[in-house]
């Protein structure tokens, strides 16, 4: 929780950081990078977490992977961050770069889950539901597919969920029958 916090204010530094020296399009790319290297590489994550090895070594490895695709600014901030032993937020930074970049430009993230595939008509509603759920008009749709859904969709907007399933709707469903709330009359 505290590498969040960390990651959160590091990630707003380097976000305005870029804004001032309007090199944000090409910090967001560095940030994509370091979110995917890190999502993929459970050893560098327990690399930059580990309090064994040191600073300089940690840095020489940063260096090793992203000297030459990133930005200058960026292997910057990565020294700045292995100095005041702060490398353990990257793992996280990319994620919190990439949230406060979306609000900073008024794009919404959602997701959508559905039984099948979206069809264009489908895809338009959901960007329909979640630009009325939000208000920005800006939205960027994930499309998952679960067969387990039998039907219908669930849509993730931040920590809130629309589930319209027909797996959900047999659940409660059965929970109802299973109350048994039935009383005889007679």
């Amino acid at each position: 929780m505290a590498d969040q916090r960390v990651a959160s204010r590091y990630a707003k530094s380097l976000l305005d950081l870029g804004k001032e020296m309007g090199t944000l399009e090409s910090v967001k790319e560095d940030m994509d990078l370091l979110s995917k290297t890190m999502a993929e590489s459970r050893e560098l994550r327990l690399l930059l977490r580990n309090p064994i090895v040191k600073h300089d070594k940690k840095l020489a490895i940063l260096n090793a992977i992203f000297k030459g695709k990133v930005s200058d600014v960026t292997m910057r901030f990565f020294t700045i961050l292995t100095e005041k032993n702060r490398e353990a937020a990257l793992e996280s930074m990319g994620t919190e770069f990439q949230v406060q970049y979306n609000a900073m430009q008024g794009i919404q993230m959602a997701e959508v889950t559905s039984a099948a595939p979206l069809n264009a008509i489908s895809r338009i509603e959901m960007r329909r539901l979640v630009t009325q759920q939000t208000g920005l008009s800006d939205v960027k749709l994930t499309e998952k597919v679960d067969p387990d859904l039998i039907g219908g969709f669930v849509l993730r907007v931040g920590d809130q969920q629309i589930d319209d399933s027909v797996r959900t709707s047999l659940r409660k469903m059965r929970i109802s029958l299973q109350e048994n709330t039935y009383q005889n009359k007679l």
